[in-house]
């Protein structure tokens, strides 16, 4: 990807859409509603678990699933433009609504949409990379309504799918587009503004081991993306069974996150951004220390590196 200058650019975090851009792990965790049923994609233990403990095993259920603490508009003022979106219905739900959905239910999602739309409408030279990367009990009518919906709100600030060392900041200013949608479905093929998923991977490390993790990504990043395609480092950290028992009652971000972040924050600063480096970053509860700040100032890492050639 170029920015508007014609030059590439490579990490989707940073507040204007330069070389770097900052991403939030599992973006609509702050609406997880306790109150709501639990997601079609969980195990059959946790079904049960819950259909035992009821409202208590949904608020500590909330405490390792919600990996972020603000909403869409908060995470859009702090800088985040890249959106980790994970698609369900609900079960026995008399209006067949849409929700976000990770472990237990989310907001609808025309409100989270529509949201992220206003902001848009406020900053006109603003984009964002929307990630639709998991589907739960959807059928074709389901993703028709998804890509209906995402016309009606977004209607022409959506790019079109192109190559992406083709796509520059100037481009998009130029064509008034705001909106960047992947969709790791073959629906994407029918329809001309939605990327394919295979356009954006993400490798996970499914570690809680932070030396494990971070070897994980260096030795991603090496390998990088195949030429065409965007590519995330995902710096989080997943717990185990053993883990969420041992900490039933803190929850993620103080029994992982929060003691992991100085040694993941470190490998951050320590990468540049390019066609061999660095792209896209994800992490959990993205105000925790500088991790938006640093991924912004890899931007100027790249400046200086074109600067210097």
């Amino acid at each position: 990807m170029t920015d508007w200058r014609g030059r590439s650019f490579h990490l989707s975090l940073c507040l204007f859409l330069p070389e770097e851009t900052k991403r939030s792990h599992d973006s609509f965790s702050f609406y997880i509603d306790e109150a709501s049923p639990v997601g079609p994609e969980q195990p059959e233990t946790v079904q049960n678990f819950v259909s035992v403990f009821g409202t208590v095993a949904k608020k500590l259920m909330r405490k390792w699933l919600a990996t972020q603490t603000m909403n869409f508009t908060g995470q859009l003022g702090a800088g985040i433009r890249y959106f980790d979106l994970r698609i369900s219905t609900k079960p026995r739900d008399p209006d067949n609504e849409l929700y976000f959905a990770h472990g237990l239910f989310s907001a609808k999602v025309n409100e989270g949409l529509e949201e992220i739309n206003a902001f848009l409408t406020d900053h006109h030279k603003e984009v964002v990379f929307l990630d639709f990367n998991h589907f739960y009990g959807m059928q074709k009518y389901h993703h028709e309504k998804l890509v209906q919906m995402l016309k009606d709100i977004y209607g022409n600030k959506m790019c079109p799918a192109i190559f992406a060392q083709e796509v520059s900041l100037k481009y998009l200013w130029e064509k008034d587009y705001q909106v960047l949608v992947f969709y790791h479905s073959p629906v994407a093929l029918e329809v001309p503004f939605l990327w394919p998923g295979q356009m954006m991977p993400a490798p996970w490390a499914n570690t809680t081991d932070p030396e494990k993790l971070i070897q994980f990504l260096q030795a991603s990043i090496t390998e990088r993306r195949k030429k065409g395609s965007f590519f995330i480092s995902q710096v989080v950290l997943t717990p185990k069974a053993s883990t969420v028992v041992k900490g039933v009652a803190s929850g993620l971000r103080e029994t992982i996150t929060e003691r992991a972040l100085p040694a993941m924050m470190q490998w951050v600063r320590t990468q540049k951004p390019g066609e061999s480096g660095i792209n896209i970053v994800t992490a959990d509860f993205v105000e925790l220390g500088d991790f938006i700040s640093t991924v912004i100032k890899l931007n100027y890492v790249f400046d200086e590196g074109e600067a210097n050639t």
